[in-house]
């Protein structure tokens, strides 16, 4: 693994490093996300010109993951993602949330096989052909 450039700079914006450590595609969304309530920096709401400082934790909630960061490393450059993953360490809370929820299935609530629940448009065709009924 490489390592990260020590000669750095020393104060940082919050989306921006969010974008350098690769939680977010594009400098805007990051912005959007902190806006928004969805990044925390010491369980505290920010704004995204906050300065990021090694050794914060930072609570990152988004669609796909929820998950609680401490800074290890200032970057302004986004790199690979070997490179972005020495930029912050996941905290042992978060890793056993994370196991927890994928042990438990809590995140899969939601999902549902095709065609499973209210008929589709297509079903709905078929439905009205095979009974010769009109539903309007």
């Amino acid at each position: 693994m490489a390592a990260i450039d020590t000669n750095v700079e020393t104060k940082l914006r919050l989306d921006k490093w969010l974008w350098a450590a690769r939680f977010f595609k594009t400098r805007s969304i990051a912005t959007v996300a902190i806006e928004t309530g969805k990044v925390h920096v010491n369980g505290d709401r920010i704004k995204p010109a906050k300065e990021v400082k090694i050794g914060q934790i930072i609570h990152i909630r988004n669609k796909y993951f929820e998950i609680e960061v401490a800074v290890l490393a200032l970057a302004n450059i986004r790199k690979g993602a070997p490179e972005a993953a020495l930029l912050y360490e996941e905290t042992s809370a978060s890793i056993a949330k994370r196991e927890n929820a994928k042990v438990t299935g809590e995140g899969e609530y939601a999902l549902r096989e095709r065609g499973a629940g209210r008929p589709t448009k297509r079903q709905q065709r078929d439905i009205k052909k095979f009974t010769g009924i009109i539903y309007d």
